[in-house]
């Protein structure tokens, strides 16, 4: 097992969206950014989504994404695994983001998407009961394909369909 350490939440002041990965893999890891694996489809499908264009600059693509209030991060901010499948990921290693940290520094987040089921899981079954209640004002938390290569059973075109159900009206 490799200990496994993830990156700051990327965010700008009113982030009204935020998105989550499980923990970055090897690629992004060593490459020090989220989604960096060629394969992986998350940055040209934010890019369809939110036009803009996914082979710019990694920071420009951040940039986009904080202009149309979409706040990235990861559901755990470090475990032990080995490789970089989410099944890989050793539970009793576990240690969840300070998302009371993040909430409260974000007050108009609206919308968690989980990028795939293992953030969903670790997301509702991990974070959410620890979180302090919103008042009148919560979070709808929406499950989305994985952009991830390792999640080949659905075709590229289904997974656009689904995020841009999702993503579009909340960034509109």
């Amino acid at each position: 097992m490799t200990f496994v350490q993830g990156f700051p939440s990327v965010a700008a002041p009113g982030a009204r969206v935020l998105i989550l990965g499980s923990m970055p893999g090897r690629a992004s890891l060593a490459a020090a950014q989220y989604y960096a694996h060629p394969r992986n489809a998350f940055w040209p499908l934010l890019g369809a989504i939110l036009g803009f264009d996914p082979a710019m600059p990694y920071a420009s693509r951040l940039q986009c994404l904080r202009e149309r209030g979409v706040a990235l991060w990861d559901v755990l901010q470090s475990c032990e695994r080995q490789g970089s499948l989410d099944a890989a990921i050793d539970p009793r290693t576990q240690r969840p983001n300070d998302f009371g940290a993040l909430f409260a520094a974000q007050p108009e987040l609206r919308a968690v998407l989980c990028n795939g089921a293992t953030a969903h899981r670790l997301f509702v079954r991990t974070v959410l009961p620890a979180l302090a209640p919103r008042g009148s004002e919560p979070f709808a938390v929406h499950r989305l394909p994985s952009t991830s290569p390792a999640h080949a059973g659905l075709r590229w075109a289904d997974k656009l369909a689904a995020w841009r159900a999702v993503l579009a009206p909340l960034c509109g």
